[in-house]
């Protein structure tokens, strides 16, 4: 982990935050009724928090493993232009939407809260688990949440980084 001023410091050079969906935007519980249809549940207030970054010009991304028109449309709600879902390989998909936007890897935030979260936590400047992630994650990450994925933890991402860049 990184001392509290370095990362600070980091912080204010992010202009993309990109996150996983699954135990970071969501509670990780995947829920689906009799007919196959799956349910998530998104936290309103990470949701705000994306919002103050985005009026600060910090580009909002997504990329998941998963294909789910709930994301789709939650992005879509959120203004998040760039979602991939269905990666593989979160880290040369992060690479490749670096390059796509002219950054480089330390102007770039990643979430996560598992191991397929890792190849994009090798490659982003700024690595953050979520409170409740697994330990190889928090291991890797240069910083871990008070709060669970789904349960804020995207807001405590947001609101911490707004203070950076302000």
């Amino acid at each position: 982990m990184v001392s509290s001023g370095s990362l600070d410091d980091r912080l204010g050079k992010i202009r993309l935050v990109v996150l996983d969906v699954d135990g970071v935007l969501t509670d990780g519980r995947l829920t689906f009724d009799s007919n196959g249809t799956e349910y998530k549940t998104f936290n309103v207030q990470d949701g705000y928090g994306l919002r103050k970054l985005q009026s600060m010009n910090v580009v909002i991304g997504i990329i998941t493993g998963r294909d789910s028109p709930i994301v789709t449309n939650r992005a879509s709600e959120l203004d998040i232009r760039y979602v991939i879902q269905g990666a593989t390989d979160k880290g040369e998909t992060l690479s490749k939407l670096l390059n796509e936007l002219s950054l480089s890897a330390e102007q770039s935030l990643f979430v996560g809260d598992d191991e397929p979260d890792l190849p994009a936590m090798r490659v982003a400047g700024i690595t953050v688990a979520v409170a409740n992630a697994v330990d190889v994650v928090k291991e890797r990450a240069d910083w871990v949440t008070v709060r669970n994925g789904g349960e804020g933890a995207v807001r405590e991402v947001c609101d911490r980084l707004y203070v950076a860049l302000t």
